[in-house]
């Protein structure tokens, strides 16, 4: 018998961008969270010093979509909601 527990997709999902969210508060004062995960679009919610920040886009195309396609790669896209 094994005591590992199996995590569904989502929440792998979610675990690699808390990963990514505490990188992000920690260097540049900024926040991601994971909002859902539906028909394989990715939401996130930006925060801290993310907002009206004109790097904001490159950071949700680049730095997270870049990283969950790579744990993820049948993702279509990562999106930004309000």
């Amino acid at each position: 018998m094994s005591d590992q527990k199996e995590f569904s997709e989502i929440e792998q999902m979610r675990g690699l961008i808390e990963q990514l969210n505490s990188y992000i508060q920690t260097y540049h004062g900024g926040e991601v969270q994971f909002v859902s995960y539906i028909d394989g679009v990715v939401k996130v919610r930006l925060g801290g010093s993310c907002i009206g920040c004109p790097l904001s886009p490159v950071t949700v195309k680049g730095w997270v979509e870049g990283t969950v396609r790579q744990f993820f790669p049948e993702i279509k896209h990562v999106e930004a909601v309000e």
